[in-house]
Protein backbone atom coordinates (compact mmCIF):
# COMPACT_ATOMS: atom_id res chain seq x y z
CA UNK A 1 0.00 0.00 0.00
CA UNK A 2 1.30 3.50 -0.61
CA UNK A 3 2.99 4.85 2.42
CA UNK A 4 0.92 7.86 2.14
CA UNK A 5 -2.40 5.54 1.85
CA UNK A 6 -1.32 4.26 5.21
CA UNK A 7 -0.64 6.31 7.00
CA UNK A 8 -4.41 8.27 6.01
CA UNK A 9 -5.99 4.95 6.18
CA UNK A 10 -4.78 4.52 10.03
CA UNK A 11 -5.12 8.33 11.05
CA UNK A 12 -9.14 7.64 9.74
CA UNK A 13 -9.44 5.02 11.68
CA UNK A 14 -8.08 6.63 14.96
CA UNK A 15 -10.32 9.46 14.30
CA UNK A 16 -13.44 7.41 14.24
CA UNK A 17 -13.03 5.64 17.50
CA UNK A 18 -11.29 9.10 19.28
CA UNK A 19 -13.76 11.37 17.79
CA UNK A 20 -16.80 10.50 19.96
CA UNK A 21 -14.59 9.53 22.72
CA UNK A 22 -12.93 12.78 22.74
CA UNK A 23 -16.07 14.50 22.45
CA UNK A 24 -17.50 12.48 25.93
CA UNK A 25 -14.11 13.32 27.83
CA UNK A 26 -15.01 17.06 26.72
CA UNK A 27 -18.42 17.11 27.85
CA UNK A 28 -17.00 15.14 31.25
CA UNK A 29 -15.42 18.97 32.04
CA UNK A 30 -19.01 20.15 32.46
CA UNK A 31 -20.17 17.61 34.91
CA UNK A 32 -16.84 18.12 36.94
CA UNK A 33 -17.24 22.10 36.80
CA UNK A 34 -20.87 21.56 38.00
CA UNK A 35 -19.93 19.00 40.96
CA UNK A 36 -16.93 20.17 41.72
CA UNK A 37 -15.64 24.06 43.06
CA UNK A 38 -12.34 25.29 41.53
CA UNK A 39 -10.13 24.35 44.65
CA UNK A 40 -11.32 20.51 44.43
CA UNK A 41 -10.83 20.33 40.41
CA UNK A 42 -7.81 21.17 40.95
CA UNK A 43 -6.64 18.62 44.05
CA UNK A 44 -8.25 15.87 41.40
CA UNK A 45 -5.61 17.11 38.49
CA UNK A 46 -2.58 17.09 40.71
CA UNK A 47 -3.96 13.50 41.93
CA UNK A 48 -4.17 12.32 38.29
CA UNK A 49 -1.28 14.04 37.05
CA UNK A 50 0.83 12.34 40.03
CA UNK A 51 -0.77 8.71 38.62
CA UNK A 52 0.30 10.02 35.26
CA UNK A 53 3.88 10.55 36.71
CA UNK A 54 4.20 7.20 38.65
CA UNK A 55 3.06 5.28 35.26
CA UNK A 56 6.01 5.22 33.21
CA UNK A 57 8.53 5.37 36.71
CA UNK A 58 7.02 2.34 37.99
CA UNK A 59 6.55 0.27 34.72
CA UNK A 60 9.78 1.38 33.54
CA UNK A 61 8.16 2.88 30.16
CA UNK A 62 7.45 -0.39 28.99
CA UNK A 63 4.49 1.43 26.43
CA UNK A 64 6.92 2.77 24.96
CA UNK A 65 9.06 -0.18 24.17
CA UNK A 66 5.54 -2.27 23.23
CA UNK A 67 4.71 -0.08 20.11
CA UNK A 68 8.60 0.13 19.37
CA UNK A 69 9.04 -3.32 19.19
CA UNK A 70 5.70 -4.65 18.61
CA UNK A 71 5.95 -2.95 15.11
CA UNK A 72 9.55 -4.81 14.41
CA UNK A 73 9.23 -7.80 12.58
CA UNK A 74 12.35 -9.00 13.98
CA UNK A 75 10.97 -9.67 17.23
CA UNK A 76 8.41 -12.36 18.79
CA UNK A 77 5.18 -10.75 19.73
CA UNK A 78 4.84 -13.25 22.22
CA UNK A 79 8.18 -12.37 23.74
CA UNK A 80 7.70 -8.49 23.96
CA UNK A 81 4.08 -8.57 25.99
CA UNK A 82 4.83 -11.15 28.36
CA UNK A 83 8.70 -9.47 28.96
CA UNK A 84 6.70 -5.97 29.24
CA UNK A 85 4.14 -7.76 31.74
CA UNK A 86 6.81 -8.92 33.87
CA UNK A 87 9.00 -5.97 34.45
CA UNK A 88 5.96 -4.03 34.79
CA UNK A 89 4.72 -6.24 37.56
CA UNK A 90 8.19 -5.58 39.38
CA UNK A 91 7.66 -2.25 38.84
CA UNK A 92 4.02 -2.23 40.12
CA UNK A 93 5.21 -4.31 43.35
CA UNK A 94 7.55 -1.90 44.70
CA UNK A 95 5.32 1.31 43.74
CA UNK A 96 3.12 -1.23 46.07
CA UNK A 97 5.24 -0.89 49.29
CA UNK A 98 6.52 2.34 48.67
CA UNK A 99 2.82 3.63 49.13
CA UNK A 100 3.03 4.52 52.41
CA UNK A 101 5.58 7.84 51.32
CA UNK A 102 2.46 9.26 49.14
CA UNK A 103 0.37 10.12 52.14
CA UNK A 104 3.23 12.63 52.80
CA UNK A 105 2.28 14.73 49.86
CA UNK A 106 -0.36 16.81 51.08
CA UNK A 107 -2.96 17.01 48.20
CA UNK A 108 -2.65 13.16 48.13
CA UNK A 109 -3.29 12.44 51.71
CA UNK A 110 -6.34 10.03 52.16
CA UNK A 111 -6.18 9.04 48.56
CA UNK A 112 -3.12 6.61 48.25
CA UNK A 113 -4.95 3.79 48.04
CA UNK A 114 -7.24 4.61 45.19
CA UNK A 115 -4.21 6.56 43.77
CA UNK A 116 -2.29 3.00 43.63
CA UNK A 117 -4.86 0.84 42.39
CA UNK A 118 -5.20 3.66 39.96
CA UNK A 119 -2.02 3.52 38.72
CA UNK A 120 -1.47 -0.37 38.62
CA UNK A 121 -5.18 -0.76 36.22
CA UNK A 122 -4.52 2.20 34.21
CA UNK A 123 -0.59 0.64 33.60
CA UNK A 124 -2.32 -2.67 32.16
CA UNK A 125 -5.09 -1.04 30.14
CA UNK A 126 -2.53 1.66 28.29
CA UNK A 127 0.06 -1.84 27.82
CA UNK A 128 -3.17 -4.21 26.55
CA UNK A 129 -4.00 -1.09 24.24
CA UNK A 130 -0.62 -0.35 23.07
CA UNK A 131 -0.18 -4.19 22.01
CA UNK A 132 -3.01 -4.37 20.01
CA UNK A 133 -2.08 -1.00 18.23
CA UNK A 134 1.23 -2.70 17.39
CA UNK A 135 -0.28 -5.93 15.91
CA UNK A 136 -2.18 -4.32 13.71
CA UNK A 137 -5.75 -4.30 15.21
CA UNK A 138 -6.08 -0.86 14.89
CA UNK A 139 -9.98 -1.06 14.41
CA UNK A 140 -10.29 -2.93 17.95
CA UNK A 141 -8.05 -0.43 19.65
CA UNK A 142 -10.29 2.65 18.21
CA UNK A 143 -13.19 0.83 19.28
CA UNK A 144 -11.83 0.36 23.18
CA UNK A 145 -11.22 3.89 22.95
CA UNK A 146 -15.10 4.66 22.36
CA UNK A 147 -15.93 1.85 24.99
CA UNK A 148 -13.49 2.91 27.61
CA UNK A 149 -14.57 6.86 27.49
CA UNK A 150 -18.35 6.09 27.24
CA UNK A 151 -18.03 3.89 30.45
CA UNK A 152 -15.71 6.44 32.30
CA UNK A 153 -18.40 9.29 31.40
CA UNK A 154 -21.09 6.53 33.05
CA UNK A 155 -19.11 5.69 36.16
CA UNK A 156 -18.52 9.55 36.33
CA UNK A 157 -22.65 10.09 36.43
CA UNK A 158 -22.89 7.54 38.76
CA UNK A 159 -19.72 8.10 41.54
CA UNK A 160 -19.56 12.25 40.74
CA UNK A 161 -23.48 12.98 40.00
CA UNK A 162 -25.18 10.43 41.32
CA UNK A 163 -23.58 9.46 44.66
CA UNK A 164 -21.75 12.77 45.12
CA UNK A 165 -18.37 11.18 45.54
CA UNK A 166 -16.53 14.05 44.42
CA UNK A 167 -12.95 13.31 44.24
CA UNK A 168 -12.89 9.58 44.98
CA UNK A 169 -16.02 9.11 42.72
CA UNK A 170 -13.54 10.51 39.60
CA UNK A 171 -10.76 7.80 40.55
CA UNK A 172 -13.01 5.27 41.01
CA UNK A 173 -14.81 6.00 37.43
CA UNK A 174 -11.37 6.23 35.93
CA UNK A 175 -9.82 2.68 37.83
CA UNK A 176 -13.68 1.08 36.80
CA UNK A 177 -13.81 2.06 33.47
CA UNK A 178 -9.69 1.19 32.59
CA UNK A 179 -10.53 -2.11 34.26
CA UNK A 180 -13.32 -2.74 31.95
CA UNK A 181 -11.10 -1.87 29.21
CA UNK A 182 -8.71 -4.13 30.17
CA UNK A 183 -10.66 -7.14 30.02
CA UNK A 184 -12.59 -6.43 27.52
CA UNK A 185 -8.84 -6.00 25.07
CA UNK A 186 -7.56 -9.07 26.47
CA UNK A 187 -10.59 -10.91 25.80
CA UNK A 188 -11.38 -9.59 22.00
CA UNK A 189 -8.08 -9.79 20.97
CA UNK A 190 -7.23 -12.84 22.63
CA UNK A 191 -4.15 -11.65 24.51
CA UNK A 192 -4.04 -14.89 26.66
CA UNK A 193 -2.11 -16.71 23.58
CA UNK A 194 0.89 -13.95 23.53
CA UNK A 195 1.55 -14.18 27.32
CA UNK A 196 3.13 -17.19 29.12
CA UNK A 197 6.22 -16.46 31.84
CA UNK A 198 8.74 -18.67 30.20
CA UNK A 199 7.99 -16.53 26.87
CA UNK A 200 9.58 -13.57 28.96
CA UNK A 201 13.07 -13.25 27.79
CA UNK A 202 16.08 -12.19 29.68
CA UNK A 203 18.12 -9.84 26.45
CA UNK A 204 14.61 -8.92 25.16
CA UNK A 205 14.38 -7.48 28.20
CA UNK A 206 17.93 -6.03 27.75
CA UNK A 207 16.43 -4.24 24.46
CA UNK A 208 13.58 -3.40 25.49
CA UNK A 209 14.76 -1.35 29.15
CA UNK A 210 17.84 -0.01 27.50
CA UNK A 211 15.44 1.92 24.89
CA UNK A 212 12.12 2.52 27.28
CA UNK A 213 14.90 3.83 30.25
CA UNK A 214 15.49 7.25 28.86
CA UNK A 215 11.67 7.60 27.74
CA UNK A 216 11.12 7.38 31.73
CA UNK A 217 12.78 10.59 32.34
CA UNK A 218 11.48 12.35 29.17
CA UNK A 219 7.83 11.26 29.66
CA UNK A 220 8.09 12.44 33.52
CA UNK A 221 9.81 15.42 32.28
CA UNK A 222 6.68 16.05 30.46
CA UNK A 223 4.29 15.73 33.12
CA UNK A 224 6.11 17.82 35.10
CA UNK A 225 5.89 21.19 33.29
CA UNK A 226 2.52 20.87 33.78
CA UNK A 227 2.35 19.71 37.25
CA UNK A 228 5.01 22.36 38.16
CA UNK A 229 2.49 24.98 36.73
CA UNK A 230 -0.35 24.08 39.45
CA UNK A 231 1.55 23.00 42.08
CA UNK A 232 3.46 26.48 42.09
CA UNK A 233 -0.23 28.29 41.71
CA UNK A 234 -1.37 26.30 44.26
CA UNK A 235 1.44 27.04 47.22
CA UNK A 236 2.89 30.28 45.80
CA UNK A 237 2.12 33.74 46.85
CA UNK A 238 1.14 35.99 44.06
CA UNK A 239 -0.91 38.77 43.05
CA UNK A 240 -4.58 38.63 44.51
CA UNK A 241 -6.77 35.82 43.36
CA UNK A 242 -4.55 34.69 41.02
CA UNK A 243 -2.31 32.08 43.32
CA UNK A 244 -3.53 29.59 45.79
CA UNK A 245 -6.38 26.62 45.41
CA UNK A 246 -8.92 28.90 43.24
CA UNK A 247 -6.42 29.47 41.19
CA UNK A 248 -5.28 26.11 40.52
CA UNK A 249 -8.49 24.81 39.49
CA UNK A 250 -9.39 27.85 37.53
CA UNK A 251 -5.91 27.30 35.29
CA UNK A 252 -7.10 23.76 35.55
CA UNK A 253 -10.15 24.58 33.73
CA UNK A 254 -8.60 27.26 31.37
CA UNK A 255 -6.31 23.83 30.05
CA UNK A 256 -9.43 21.70 28.79
CA UNK A 257 -10.31 23.68 25.81
CA UNK A 258 -6.43 23.06 25.30
CA UNK A 259 -7.19 19.24 25.34
CA UNK A 260 -8.93 20.02 21.82
CA UNK A 261 -6.11 20.63 20.29
CA UNK A 262 -3.84 17.78 21.47
CA UNK A 263 -7.17 15.64 20.32
CA UNK A 264 -6.46 16.35 16.95
CA UNK A 265 -2.45 15.79 17.12
CA UNK A 266 -3.50 11.99 18.98
CA UNK A 267 -5.58 11.16 15.99
CA UNK A 268 -2.70 11.68 14.03
CA UNK A 269 0.01 10.61 15.58
CA UNK A 270 -0.99 7.31 16.92
CA UNK A 271 -0.85 6.09 13.08
CA UNK A 272 2.51 8.50 12.10
CA UNK A 273 4.48 6.69 14.99
CA UNK A 274 3.46 3.63 13.59
CA UNK A 275 4.27 4.81 10.44
CA UNK A 276 7.45 6.32 11.23
CA UNK A 277 9.09 3.13 12.60
CA UNK A 278 7.63 1.13 9.50
CA UNK A 279 8.79 3.60 6.88
CA UNK A 280 12.27 4.15 8.62
CA UNK A 281 14.74 2.41 6.34
CA UNK A 282 12.73 3.42 3.15
CA UNK A 283 14.56 5.43 0.74
CA UNK A 284 12.98 8.55 0.64
CA UNK A 285 11.93 8.88 4.67
CA UNK A 286 13.08 12.74 4.34
CA UNK A 287 10.45 13.39 1.50
CA UNK A 288 7.68 11.19 3.35
CA UNK A 289 8.59 13.35 6.65
CA UNK A 290 8.43 16.64 4.73
CA UNK A 291 5.13 16.28 2.95
CA UNK A 292 3.36 14.77 6.12
CA UNK A 293 5.06 17.19 8.58
CA UNK A 294 4.27 20.16 6.44
CA UNK A 295 0.33 18.99 6.31
CA UNK A 296 0.69 18.00 9.98
CA UNK A 297 1.46 21.98 10.81
CA UNK A 298 -1.05 23.46 8.85
CA UNK A 299 -3.51 21.05 9.91
CA UNK A 300 -2.72 22.24 13.35
CA UNK A 301 -2.18 25.63 12.78
CA UNK A 302 -5.94 25.83 11.30
CA UNK A 303 -7.30 23.82 14.46
CA UNK A 304 -5.81 26.39 16.92
CA UNK A 305 -7.04 29.17 14.69
CA UNK A 306 -10.55 28.30 15.24
CA UNK A 307 -10.45 27.31 19.03
CA UNK A 308 -8.62 30.73 19.80
CA UNK A 309 -11.60 32.20 17.68
CA UNK A 310 -14.44 30.65 19.26
CA UNK A 311 -12.74 30.24 23.14
CA UNK A 312 -15.54 32.30 25.04
CA UNK A 313 -18.34 30.49 23.24
CA UNK A 314 -16.55 26.94 23.84
CA UNK A 315 -15.69 28.13 27.79
CA UNK A 316 -19.39 28.75 27.79
CA UNK A 317 -20.51 25.38 26.90
CA UNK A 318 -17.70 23.47 28.83
CA UNK A 319 -17.59 25.17 31.81
CA UNK A 320 -20.80 25.42 34.45
CA UNK A 321 -20.22 29.32 35.39
CA UNK A 322 -23.83 29.04 37.12
CA UNK A 323 -22.55 26.71 39.74
CA UNK A 324 -19.05 28.32 40.15
CA UNK A 325 -18.98 31.66 38.83
CA UNK A 326 -15.16 31.65 38.90
CA UNK A 327 -14.98 29.52 36.12
CA UNK A 328 -15.92 32.90 33.98
CA UNK A 329 -12.40 33.81 33.82
CA UNK A 330 -11.12 30.64 32.88
CA UNK A 331 -11.08 31.87 29.18
CA UNK A 332 -8.34 34.57 29.09
CA UNK A 333 -5.57 32.07 30.21
CA UNK A 334 -6.77 29.62 27.39
CA UNK A 335 -5.58 31.03 23.86
CA UNK A 336 -1.66 31.03 24.80
CA UNK A 337 -2.06 27.53 26.35
CA UNK A 338 -3.10 26.86 23.22
CA UNK A 339 -0.05 27.72 21.55
CA UNK A 340 1.95 26.06 24.63
CA UNK A 341 -0.20 22.29 23.60
CA UNK A 342 0.45 23.47 19.46
CA UNK A 343 4.42 23.62 20.22
CA UNK A 344 4.23 20.81 22.58
CA UNK A 345 2.28 18.44 19.57
CA UNK A 346 5.18 19.50 17.14
CA UNK A 347 7.95 18.61 19.76
CA UNK A 348 6.23 15.04 19.91
CA UNK A 349 6.36 14.51 16.07
CA UNK A 350 9.88 15.09 16.36
CA UNK A 351 9.99 12.87 19.05
CA UNK A 352 9.33 10.01 16.61
CA UNK A 353 12.21 10.75 14.98
CA UNK A 354 14.48 9.52 17.67
CA UNK A 355 11.53 6.77 18.68
CA UNK A 356 12.37 5.52 14.98
CA UNK A 357 15.84 5.87 15.28
CA UNK A 358 16.50 4.40 18.63
CA UNK A 359 17.78 7.79 20.06
CA UNK A 360 16.08 8.10 22.88
CA UNK A 361 18.66 9.73 25.00
CA UNK A 362 18.20 12.77 22.99
CA UNK A 363 14.50 12.70 23.71
CA UNK A 364 15.29 13.08 27.19
CA UNK A 365 18.00 16.06 27.22
CA UNK A 366 15.87 18.19 25.05
CA UNK A 367 12.93 17.48 27.36
CA UNK A 368 15.06 18.19 30.49
CA UNK A 369 16.31 21.93 29.00
CA UNK A 370 12.78 22.31 28.62
CA UNK A 371 11.80 21.40 31.90
CA UNK A 372 14.76 22.82 34.16
CA UNK A 373 13.28 26.71 32.53
CA UNK A 374 9.56 25.64 33.31
CA UNK A 375 10.65 25.22 36.45
CA UNK A 376 13.30 28.42 36.82
CA UNK A 377 10.41 30.50 34.83
CA UNK A 378 7.61 29.07 37.12
CA UNK A 379 9.86 30.70 40.18
CA UNK A 380 10.01 34.13 38.92
CA UNK A 381 7.04 34.37 36.80
CA UNK A 382 3.87 33.13 38.99
CA UNK A 383 5.50 35.41 41.69
CA UNK A 384 4.79 38.52 39.97
CA UNK A 385 1.70 37.61 37.32
CA UNK A 386 0.25 34.49 38.87
CA UNK A 387 -1.61 32.14 36.19
CA UNK A 388 -0.58 34.53 33.75
CA UNK A 389 3.12 33.30 34.71
CA UNK A 390 2.22 29.92 34.15
CA UNK A 391 0.20 30.38 31.22
CA UNK A 392 3.59 32.17 29.23
CA UNK A 393 6.04 29.89 31.23
CA UNK A 394 4.51 26.67 29.47
CA UNK A 395 4.63 28.04 26.56
CA UNK A 396 8.40 29.54 26.46
CA UNK A 397 9.48 26.24 27.95
CA UNK A 398 7.95 24.17 24.70
CA UNK A 399 8.85 26.81 22.19
CA UNK A 400 12.46 26.43 23.12
CA UNK A 401 12.20 22.84 22.74
CA UNK A 402 11.07 22.89 19.60
CA UNK A 403 13.69 25.06 18.03
CA UNK A 404 16.19 22.34 19.74
CA UNK A 405 14.48 19.63 18.03
CA UNK A 406 13.73 20.61 15.04
CA UNK A 407 17.79 21.52 14.53
CA UNK A 408 18.66 18.07 16.72
CA UNK A 409 16.07 15.79 15.44
CA UNK A 410 16.96 16.57 11.80
CA UNK A 411 20.69 15.39 11.87
CA UNK A 412 18.96 11.41 12.12
CA UNK A 413 16.16 12.45 9.41
CA UNK A 414 16.82 15.10 7.68
CA UNK A 415 13.90 16.91 5.81
CA UNK A 416 13.38 20.75 4.68
CA UNK A 417 10.87 22.68 6.83
CA UNK A 418 9.74 26.16 6.17
CA UNK A 419 10.88 28.20 8.90
CA UNK A 420 9.40 31.78 7.71
CA UNK A 421 6.05 29.83 7.65
CA UNK A 422 6.34 28.58 11.11
CA UNK A 423 7.41 31.95 12.55
CA UNK A 424 4.62 33.58 10.65
CA UNK A 425 2.08 31.17 11.93
CA UNK A 426 2.83 31.59 15.37
CA UNK A 427 3.11 35.08 15.43
CA UNK A 428 -0.15 35.34 13.87
CA UNK A 429 -2.07 32.84 16.43
CA UNK A 430 -0.08 34.87 19.41
CA UNK A 431 -1.44 37.90 18.16
CA UNK A 432 -4.90 36.36 17.98
CA UNK A 433 -4.22 34.90 21.58
CA UNK A 434 -3.48 38.43 22.73
CA UNK A 435 -6.23 40.11 20.87
CA UNK A 436 -8.53 37.58 22.75
CA UNK A 437 -7.28 38.92 26.11
CA UNK A 438 -7.32 42.12 25.95
CA UNK A 439 -10.89 42.69 24.05
CA UNK A 440 -9.85 45.89 22.34
CA UNK A 441 -12.87 47.40 20.21
CA UNK A 442 -13.23 46.05 16.89
CA UNK A 443 -11.14 42.78 18.21
CA UNK A 444 -13.94 39.90 16.78
CA UNK A 445 -13.92 41.10 13.02
CA UNK A 446 -9.93 40.87 13.46
CA UNK A 447 -9.81 37.40 15.07
CA UNK A 448 -12.31 36.54 11.74
CA UNK A 449 -9.56 38.46 9.78
CA UNK A 450 -7.00 36.86 11.19
CA UNK A 451 -8.71 32.46 10.89
CA UNK A 452 -9.40 33.56 7.15
CA UNK A 453 -5.43 34.46 6.89
CA UNK A 454 -4.60 31.30 8.36
CA UNK A 455 -6.74 29.15 6.31
CA UNK A 456 -5.57 29.99 3.13
CA UNK A 457 -1.97 30.34 4.25
CA UNK A 458 -1.95 26.72 5.23
CA UNK A 459 -4.82 25.37 2.67
CA UNK A 460 -2.37 24.10 -0.29
CA UNK A 461 0.22 21.92 2.10
CA UNK A 462 -2.75 19.71 3.06
CA UNK A 463 -4.46 19.59 -0.99
CA UNK A 464 -0.32 18.44 -1.55
CA UNK A 465 -0.82 15.72 0.77
CA UNK A 466 -4.11 14.61 -0.02
CA UNK A 467 -3.16 14.71 -3.37
CA UNK A 468 0.06 11.89 -2.35
CA UNK A 469 -3.18 9.61 -0.08
CA UNK A 470 -4.52 9.35 -4.02
CA UNK A 471 -2.06 8.57 -6.18
CA UNK A 472 -1.71 5.31 -7.35
CA UNK A 473 2.01 5.10 -6.82
CA UNK A 474 3.67 2.75 -4.62
CA UNK A 475 6.37 4.15 -1.63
Amino acid sequence: MNKYKNLAFNTIVFAIGSFGSKILAMFLTRLYTTYMSSDMLGTKELIETTANFLIPVFTFAMSESIIRYGLDRDYDNRQVLSTAIMVEVMGLFIMALLSPFLSLIPFIKGFTPWLVVYVIVSSFRQTFSLFVRSIGYVKLYSFDGILATLTLFIFNIIFISGFKMGITGSLIAVIASDFCSAVFLFIAAGLGKYFRIRWADRDVMKTMLRFSIPMIPTSVMWIITGFSDRIFIKYMDGPVATTGDSAAGIYTAASKIPNLVSMVSTVFFQAWNMSAITEYNSKDIGKFYQKVYSAYQSIMYIASAFLILLVKPLSAILLNYNNHPEYKQAFQYTPVLILSVLMMCFNLFLSSIYTAAQHTKNSFWTSLISTVLNLILNAFLIKRYGIYGAVATTFISYLICYLIRIVDARRYIYFKVNHLSTFINIAVLLGMSILTIKQPPYYIPCLIFMTIFIVSTNFSAIISTVKNVLSKRKG
